[in-house]
């Protein structure tokens, strides 16, 4: 057996959580606990109970929601988080009844190592993404050697308002035996930071321009009170007549990084000493809680940020102006993959707003802010660590295998994709032995007819998740680079913008339609025909569900 194996519990597929068992010798180390329930860890209850410790590497849901029962179960494995992240820890449980302790965990310094027992030693440092966000270098002392293992967590090497990046040049030539990894961004390329906040802003203030009140659905921690601040410091709002309302649970999430303040970037903490970092009455754009349970009158257009686990549906029927709903690119995504009616979908409660949708009092919108690296910083922080084995999770598995079949990572590197449920065993040496890449080509055939000129693709292309999105309009957009033809999908929005029609009446929307069955198009007049379709979609042959249903025959 390998000195050094990797158990995966679950591996952030989706809206699955993270939990991996890491095995370094005689020691074991259980990496965050984000499972909803601790079935697959009963199942091999005697190996858990044996563990050293529990690493935390950040608040968040998908990492840590699980701690509370794995505490109650297995009181004899300590836990272990940053100082940070030991204080935003009980906000996952708040809306549970538990009595929590203010601070949760055993707190670790950062960049110190720490001997956790003689022969293993644990050191942090921040990772972006969220406040107390941490990545953890593993150290395993034998009398041949040392075995180290980097668990980075989520990480995000650029800075956003609250967060510092990654501190890439502390981490250069570490040299880690294995490199684990996220990968949700896969090949992905994201726009700087900075301009997704300006179009995130222009987006909000073009539809509130237009009379319209916004509803930003987010997770406890960490978006929400990044759009809090976006909104209270933007050029586009300072000064502009709004009220930004903030329901309970991301407001005690505010509150909390107020007792934070000293570990916020230095901007935030000059911010905070001139006016209120998040509640502010005087200063417009005004911030407010939600009074919970009441709900305010809401006359005139405003714009409301809530937990997404809660049901908000109820926000865009209190008022007489029509709302507009902006969701997270991501986890619309996972929506939309997973299907927007499964039982551990966050939005299902947008199943309620059918006839608002269809009417177009309610519409749907996406955006992107991310707090994930991209291609670009995931390759970056693997070549400065320089590891010998890279261990690819937390992400779609067509985007991880994306990332795996870079050139530049396969020629360099010992790759994995892991499985949940089988353990990975890592050989050490100085032999090189690449595991063979996944097969991402495809084979199509090229048709030249009276009518123009058609591309043929085989059928296994339509299993992968991104088909749909590629195809949601039924339309691509076609253009040389150098020598090669690269084929893009045209969203719905592209359409409309072309079309000129963000500007007027929205279209109806497809989340609702009458022809939509089982998430594909049933109607033989539309485009989209036999397609899965977005919620988001539309096209002229919208027709509401609520309508008698027209015969497929007619034209």
């Amino acid at each position: 057996m390998s000195e050094l194996t990797c158990f995966p519990f679950a591996l952030g597929h989706g809206q699955e959580g993270v939990c991996l068992y890491l095995q370094m010798g005689d020691r074991g180390i259980l990496l965050d606990c984000g499972l909803p329930n601790l079935a697959p860890l009963e199942a091999v209850s005697s190996m858990v109970e044996s563990a050293d410790l529990l690493f935390c590497s950040h608040a968040h849901r998908d990492h840590a929601q699980g701690l509370w029962a794995f505490a109650q179960r297995f009181p004899q494995v300590p836990i272990y988080a940053s100082e940070v992240t030991t204080q935003l820890l009980p906000l996952n449980w708040m809306n549970q009844g538990q009595t929590l302790p203010p601070q949760w965990g055993h707190a670790l310094p950062w960049h110190t190592p720490l001997a956790l027992t003689d022969d293993l030693t644990i050191q942090i440092w921040p990772a972006g993404h969220l406040p107390g966000a941490a990545s953890a270098l593993f150290t395993y002392r034998t009398p041949q050697r040392a075995y180290r293992v980097f668990y980075a967590g989520d990480f995000f090497m650029s800075n956003s308002r609250l967060v510092e990046g990654l501190p890439l040049e502390a981490l250069r030539g570490l040299r880690p035996d294995v490199l684990i990894l996220e990968g949700s961004a896969g090949t992905a390329r994201h726009p700087h930071r900075r301009q997704q906040e300006n179009q995130l802003a222009a987006n909000l203030y073009h539809l509130w321009r237009q009379g319209r009140s916004l509803l930003l659905p987010v997770p406890t921690l960490g978006l929400g009170q990044e759009l809090v601040v976006l909104l209270r410091s933007h050029h586009q709002f300072t000064g502009q007549d709004i009220t930004v309302w903030v329901d309970s649970l991301v407001a005690a999430g505010c509150d909390a990084y107020l007792d934070l303040l000293p570990y916020l970037p230095s901007s935030i903490q000059n911010f905070a000493r001139h006016q209120p970092l998040f509640w502010d009455e005087r200063i417009r754009p005004r911030m407010r809680r939600l009074p919970n349970p009441a709900q305010p009158a809401m006359d005139h257009p405003c714009i409301v940020i809530g937990d997404q686990t809660m049901d908000l549906s109820s926000y865009c029927r209190s008022s007489a102006q029509p709302w507009s709903i902006l969701l997270p690119a991501d986890l619309a995504q996972e929506m939309l993959v997973a299907g927007e009616a499964s039982p551990t979908s966050s939005f299902n409660w947008l199943q309620g707003l059918g006839p608002e949708l269809a009417t177009g009092q309610v519409d749907l919108h996406t955006y992107t802010l991310t707090s994930h690296s991209d291609r670009v910083g995931t390759t970056q922080l693997i070549h400065n660590l320089r590891p010998q084995h890279v261990v690819l999770i937390h992400g779609q598995p067509n985007h991880l295998a994306d990332l795996a079949g870079l050139e530049e990572l396969q020629t360099r590197y010992q790759l994995h994709l892991p499985t949940a449920g089988k353990p990975l065993d890592f050989a050490l040496g100085d032999r090189f032995l690449q595991p063979a890449a996944p097969d991402l080509m495809f084979e199509a055939e090229i048709l030249e007819a009276e009518e123009g000129v058609r591309l043929q693709l085989p059928d296994t292309l339509t299993a992968d998740p991104r088909w749909r999105r590629l195809t949601d309009s039924g339309l691509v957009q076609v253009r040389w680079q150098g020598d090669e033809l690269v084929l893009k999908g045209l969203s719905q929005r592209d359409l409309q913008r072309w079309l000129g029609l963000e500007d007027g009446a929205p279209l109806q929307n497809c989340f609702h339609c009458g022809h939509r069955q089982g998430g594909r198009c049933g109607s033989i007049t539309s485009p989209l025909y036999g397609m899965g379709v977005s919620p988001t979609a539309s096209c002229q042959a919208f027709q509401s569900a609520a309508a008698e249903p027209q015969d497929a025959s007619e034209p």
